[in-house]
């Protein structure tokens, strides 16, 4: 790179015709560079003629410790003991699993505990075809899905097991698949996934539990 004045290449390279012209002074100095970027740009000797890099590629890893407050260490306890709890917004009579102790849409405080069962639905779902470098426990094609456990007004993101993805339907009743009791810990990886449990589809049209009163 040839030692050049920052200001030189900035305004040789712009479109003077572009600049909109005024004559008030306030207007000037909104085009003018600050004092910082008004001095040449010196390559130091010492690396003048090593090349240019462009870009870096660093990996980066973020390693932090996680508090889950009281409405969540109550969820994950009772995960062990493989029981589902939500919490109820005095507002809307929502129910949200997992708990956060507010409600995200009336932002009130969910006092009242709900015991939910470890049945629901498919609401929506995602097949994937290709491997996740990370996941290598997940062999495709398999199923991502939002599952409304039944007594919920939200869903959870959890796989759908035991089924050919092709057999997946909107509706599909399902059961939580839990983890041999010896391996259960505070964590919502107790459930492995959701199966079908044979009974008629359900038809989504309970809008009341997302707070609409009808199709969007």
């Amino acid at each position: 790179m040839s030692e050049k004045s920052l200001s030189s290449e900035l305004l040789s390279s712009s479109d003077a015709s572009a600049v909109p012209q005024s004559s008030s002074s306030s207007s000037s100095s909104l085009l003018e560079l600050p004092e910082a970027l008004r001095a040449d740009v010196v390559v130091p000797e010492v690396i003048s003629g090593v090349e240019r890099v462009d870009t870096v590629v660093t990996p980066i890893r973020l390693v932090y410790t996680y508090t889950p407050g009281r409405s969540l260490s109550r969820y994950l306890r009772a995960m062990k003991e493989k029981r589902i709890l939500g919490e109820r917004c005095p507002v809307s009579g929502q129910v949200f699993v997992p708990p956060r102790g507010v409600s995200p849409l009336a932002g009130a405080a969910t006092t009242e505990v709900v015991e939910l069962g470890d049945c629901g639905y498919v609401e929506s779902f995602n097949i994937t075809r290709v491997p996740i470098e990370r996941r290598p426990d997940l062999t495709p094609p398999y199923v991502s899905a939002w599952i409304v456990i039944d007594g919920a007004s939200v869903g959870t993101l959890n796989l759908v097991i035991n089924v050919a993805p092709s057999e997946v339907r909107l509706g599909m009743r399902v059961r939580a698949v839990w983890k041999p009791d010896e391996e259960l810990i505070e964590s919502a990886t107790n459930i492995l996934g959701w199966e079908p449990t044979g009974e008629p589809d359900v038809v989504i049209d309970d809008y009341e539990r997302v707070g609409r009163s009808g199709p969007a």
